[in-house]
């Protein structure tokens, strides 16, 4: 499938070199630059070569490439405590709207650098659980 973009896309932008970035791994399908707003040193940013808001509107081809860089990126980092993390949508804390994967080192226990999250767990009743899976099985 032919490569998407969008003009005003500041990651598109970045893509074709119209905005400068401090590249890191580049293939056919995905493109991987330093976070210039970093949680902590070596932040980076893994996005796919096509332009597509939400994780589902991206082509498989172009996904299945983006894990493998990821993982470039995070042996080269050297740590081994580190977050990959992907959001959709605003209420979801997307800031760019072009689906991009974070690769965040966590270089030590405290919340000083890296990613800070909460994880707020519910407890659902096993009957719901299992409705829901079953609602899920059948859409997969």
């Amino acid at each position: 499938m032919a490569a998407k973009s969008l003009a005003s896309c500041i990651f598109c932008k970045i893509i074709k070199g119209e905005i400068p970035s401090f590249k890191l791994v580049e293939t056919e399908f995905t493109y991987s630059f330093l976070d210039i707003g970093p949680l902590s040193k070596g932040h980076a940013l893994v996005i796919p070569k096509y332009h597509a808001e939400k994780l589902h509107e991206v082509p498989d081809e172009y996904l299945a490439d983006t894990l493998p860089v990821a993982k470039k990126i995070a042996t080269a980092l050297g740590t081994t405590d580190y977050n990959l993390l992907q959001n959709n949508g605003r209420i979801a804390h997307q800031e760019v709207d072009h689906v991009h994967f974070h690769v965040i080192p966590k270089p030590s226990a405290s919340d000083d650098e890296g990613l800070v999250i909460g994880w707020p767990t519910k407890k659902v009743p096993m009957d719901e659980l299992k409705a829901l899976h079953a609602e899920l099985v059948a859409k997969l």
